[in-house]
């Protein structure tokens, strides 16, 4: 089975992102001093470094639709130096067992895990893979905004995050946190590559919000884990700082989340 043509455009683009961003130097190549015309690394350095044909790297850089081994994939993610949640986000795209789903179109909250949320004395709220707020308890509500006068087609977290202004002075580390959730929103975007509220969401937030452009242009990519967040909601002497527990929800919709948010025990400027 060949990469799918939407896969393969979007691994070819992550490919070319992070050559770009690498130097010589780290990648541990020695050349000549001079300018050089070309971002990071040329692709017969990563060829070289690969151990694959300049043509055929070039070749999965445009998109083409091949079928790379696992041992070429694993050797170009050596080669650019990728992180764990970078070579994750490699793999996915390349997978050849992995078919292409459509999203599974608009949620319904389980009844049952409104309840559970709303038990919890922390902010928390459950949100699938387009960010869509689709419930939330009394603490979020208070902590982050009021989600119920948002109507629905706006009820995004990514969109919040970047245009709502008094979300954004509520959080204390903002652009930490903001580099973040692109980063997973990110890998997101190129999983659902078929689906167009994607390219649309991400056209809307690129022309309306300069930070989110100048962040989404890094192409950094995040896998959903425990992150920290310093909120300071109005009429607060003191910002407080939580974990953040993303749980799937493992009914029938594993592109649900449950995100809950739970006061850290160290300071969150210290190595965790």
């Amino acid at each position: 089975m060949t990469v799918t043509n939407s896969k393969a455009k979007a691994m070819g683009a992550f490919l070319k992102s992070r050559r770009e961003r690498l130097s010589p130097e780290d990648a541990g190549l020695e050349f000549a001093s001079g300018q050089r015309k070309t971002p990071g690394l040329r692709r017969e350095e990563v060829s070289l470094l690969a151990g694959v044909s300049v043509t055929y790297y070039t070749w999965l850089e445009q998109g083409r639709d091949l079928t790379p081994s696992k041992d070429v994939v694993d050797s170009i993610a050596q080669a650019l130096r990728l992180s764990p949640a970078e070579k994750s986000h490699l793999y996915q795209l390349w997978n050849p067992h992995a078919f292409e789903t459509p999203f599974a179109g608009p949620a319904v909250v389980d009844p049952h895990m409104q309840k559970i949320i709303d038990q919890l004395t922390y902010p928390s709220h459950i949100t699938n893979e387009r960010s869509e707020v689709l419930a939330w308890n009394k603490a979020a509500q208070e902590t982050f905004t009021d989600f119920a006068s948002i109507p629905v087609q706006d009820r995004y977290f990514m969109r919040l995050l970047f245009e709502d202004t008094e979300m954004r002075n509520r959080i204390v580390n903002i652009e930490e946190f903001s580099r973040y959730s692109v980063g997973v929103f990110r890998t997101y975007y190129d999983k659902h590559r078929d689906d167009p509220w994607f390219e649309t969401a991400v056209e809307h937030l690129t022309q309306n919000s300069p930070e989110f452009d100048r962040l989404w242009g890094q192409y950094d990519v995040q896998l959903k884990k425990v992150n920290r967040i310093v909120l300071q909601p109005p009429g607060t002497h003191q910002p407080v700082a939580y974990d953040i527990h993303s749980l799937v929800n493992l009914s029938d919709r594993p592109d649900i989340h449950i995100c809950i948010y739970t006061p850290a025990t160290e300071d969150p400027g210290s190595d965790r």
